[in-house]
């Protein structure tokens, strides 16, 4: 499978000015559904039928360290398929 742009720059560049629209494109490209915040909540959370989950802050812009996480998550869900 041909390496996916965004989620190279993501992995080479975690302290980029990422947007929640970023992370929503992206991990629907790998098969995750997001459940919004409800009733106050601040987090988005994405879901994988492997039963992977990640809460990411529903803030801009989204620090580093989730970005690492996700891209992370990503590539050993690739792994696993191989």
């Amino acid at each position: 499978m041909a390496r996916d742009k965004l989620l190279e720059r993501m992995k080479n560049n975690p302290r980029g000015d990422w947007k929640m629209s970023h992370v929503e494109t992206l991990a629907k490209r790998y098969g995750f559904w997001m459940r919004q915040p409800r009733g106050g909540g601040s987090h988005v959370t994405l879901h994988h039928d492997s039963g992977v989950r990640l809460s990411i802050p529903a803030r801009r812009p989204i620090k580093p360290a989730y970005i690492r996480q996700l891209v992370q998550l990503i590539e050993r869900l690739e792994e696993d398929e191989s």
